[in-house]
């Protein structure tokens, strides 16, 4: 699969009996690696076990269904958390930005922003990883690079810069490519 990293949000409703999800219930989630990505598979506990599949997940796991709650609107902040960040690099989908995206999963992670699922290698030596933000569901399959130390204090930098607003994202995805550059 070309794709390095993915995110899927989390369904409102059975994806088998299409039935709504209740507020704190239990859901088994699942992913499905297809051709054009992962397919996310959120159901009710007894769908799942009653369902014929001639296919194995990618990644499963059991939950608690948390219904989105309506926030009031709040004025627009000027400087983005990392939960923001993290989302627009995914979105951008550019493996240029692989350590800086690693980076914010494993800091969102350690702040119990994020949960690790699952963990798969691929074919190249590499780790997928499946995160589930704690809060509204959503998965991220990122890459793990496998940073190198000694490259460690530049990708933390470029971090903080994203975060502090002194450096913007292209900025940043500029440094990762004359960087990339240099190693080779």
């Amino acid at each position: 699969m070309s794709q390095e990293w993915n995110i899927k949000s989390r369904g409102h409703s059975c994806s088998l009996c299409q039935k709504p999800l209740a507020d704190r219930s239990p859901v088994v989630s699942a992913l499905k690696e297809t051709p054009e990505g992962y397919e996310r598979f959120d159901c009710h506990p007894e769908c799942w076990k009653a369902a014929e599949r001639d296919w194995e997940p990618f990644s499963q796991w059991d939950g608690v269904y948390l219904a989105p709650v309506r926030e009031e609107r709040k004025e627009a902040l000027k400087k983005e958390d990392a939960g923001e960040i993290l989302r627009q690099l995914v979105t951008l989908d550019d493996p240029a930005m692989k350590n800086v995206i690693y980076v914010l999963a494993v800091m969102l992670e350690r702040s119990k922003i994020l949960v690790e699922r699952d963990a798969k290698p691929t074919d190249d030596g590499g780790i997928r990883r499946v995160y589930e933000d704690r809060k509204n569901g959503d998965t991220f399959v990122i890459l793990d690079p496998r940073i190198r130390l000694e490259n460690l204090s530049e990708v933390q930098q470029q971090v903080v810069a994203l975060l502090s607003g002194t450096k913007s994202l292209g900025e940043v995805a500029q440094e990762e490519v004359e960087g990339q550059s240099q190693e080779s």
